[in-house]
């Protein structure tokens, strides 16, 4: 997908769902005030912020982001409120997409999530069917992957969902690959990185985080966008060492041919 299909999508495709039972105190604690510099192929484009506290019966989650970039001037601020198992209880997000507003509020009520989308100046209230596990994911949300990965360890990367704020509203699965692990380091310390691949419809993340499941880097490949944590960077695996030399040959023997680096 190109830069421009992934324009025309930001500020359409904004998800949410609900969560499982976790605690994460110390996660939360860790987790204040963190930022991210956003990039498309290695250049700067913007900036992004987390910051998630606890508070009486669960968690607070803040987060934004802005990018400024030729043909995309985006940004949004968003306030969730979640409980001890990282279940949605509120979250109202503003949000701006080259000059165009909109406001997205998403609250459960019994067996259904009620989404009401206020864009260029059309209201839409839509029920959206209930899902136990689930996320509330604007386009370059660090907090909103934070809470992914949370669920995600939570549940083993099954059961995840998205209610997507597209058009009327709509209900997706998420799927969530594991891949090997990584290495990188973090304040100029080694870490060992998770990284997982996440999917719904046609779009892709991957998605990098500590052990202790902190949201470290996230790439959309596709089109070229990268979201990295501040003091954070991904190591490449080491290359494997070259092959010892073949032992000397008779004289009276051709050479065997030298082996192929891959």
């Amino acid at each position: 997908m190109c830069a421009h299909n992934k324009i025309n999508k930001i500020g359409r495709a904004m998800l949410m769902v609900t969560a499982g039972v976790m605690a994460a105190g110390l996660l939360a604690a860790q987790m204040h005030a963190q930022t991210f510099e956003l990039s498309q192929n290695g250049k700067p484009v913007g900036t992004a912020s987390l910051s998630l506290k606890q508070a009486a019966g669960g968690f607070d989650l803040t987060s934004g982001a802005k990018i400024d970039m030729p043909g995309l001037k985006y940004s949004f601020n968003e306030n969730e409120s979640l409980d001890g198992g990282y279940h949605l209880t509120k979250v109202q997000l503003s949000g701006s997409v080259n000059g165009t507003s909109a406001t997205v509020n998403t609250v459960p009520q019994g067996q259904q999530f009620l989404m009401k989308i206020n864009a260029s100046g059309s209201v839409t209230n839509t029920p959206l069917a209930f899902h136990p596990q689930g996320v509330f994911l604007p386009d370059f949300d660090p907090g909103a992957l934070q809470v992914l990965l949370n669920l995600g360890a939570a549940h083993n990367n099954a059961g995840l969902w998205a209610l997507i704020p597209k058009q009327s509203g709509s209900v997706t699965a998420l799927r969530v690959a594991t891949n090997a692990d990584m290495q990188g380091s973090l304040n100029g310390k080694p870490i060992a990185v998770h990284h997982l691949t996440v999917t719904f419809d046609s779009n892709k993340t991957e998605i990098f985080s500590s052990p202790s499941n902190e949201l470290l880097q996230a790439e959309w490949t596709d089109e070229g966008f990268a979201m990295v944590r501040e003091g954070f960077k991904l190591t490449p695996p080491a290359r494997a060492p070259a092959p010892p030399p073949a032992p000397a040959q008779p004289a009276a023997q051709a050479p065997a041919p030298a082996p192929q680096q891959h």
